[in-house]
């Protein structure tokens, strides 16, 4: 095979229809647009949300609730859920690893005032005074850390590592 010899397949290639070009070619006058108006003319779209001139709905709605632009998005653990899992060590790693929270989070809180089975140590961001209770009458320790930052790091770290062993 030749490059003088190689062709396109067959219907691969289709001619421009030739639009607005005289009525014989039944593309003439309105050129496939329908009646004339304002989607007929060259440049003439309607917005996202425009209903021909009527009070769009948007506007017909009353506005309902606030979203503050500084919420944060706390996950919480309790303390029953440490001990079913009958880890020693929470940590948003250890958290994300056994899927008990997602992965949208701005901040880990433990929560609850049960009875804390094994000695535990937490990093985490908040702790509820029951919760802090329990994990210190168990003989745990509390380091409160940003999780999210601490478990951003640790990702980093691993794609590092992981980069440096692929040389």
């Amino acid at each position: 095979m030749k490059l003088n010899e190689l062709s396109y397949t067959e219907g691969s290639k289709h001619s421009k229809k030739r639009k607005g070009r005289g009525i014989g070619s039944k593309l003439g006058k309105t050129a496939g647009r329908g009646e004339n108006g304002q989607k007929s003319r060259s440049g003439g779209k309607v917005r996202i949300g425009f209903e021909g001139g009527q009070t769009p709905i948007y506007r017909r709605l009353p506005k309902r609730g606030f979203t503050p632009f500084n919420q944060k998005e706390v996950s919480e653990v309790s303390i029953k859920t440490i001990n079913k899992l009958g880890i020693t060590e929470v940590s948003a790693t250890k958290l994300l690893e056994l899927k008990v929270i997602k992965r949208k989070f701005d901040e880990i809180k433990i929560i609850g005032n049960d009875k804390l089975e094994k000695k535990t140590n937490v990093y985490v961001d908040k702790v509820s005074k029951g919760a802090e209770k329990s994990i210190k009458s168990s003989g745990g320790t509390i380091k409160l850390i940003n999780s999210k930052r601490d478990y951003l790091d640790k990702k980093a770290a691993n794609h590092k590592k992981e980069a440096t062993n692929l040389r």
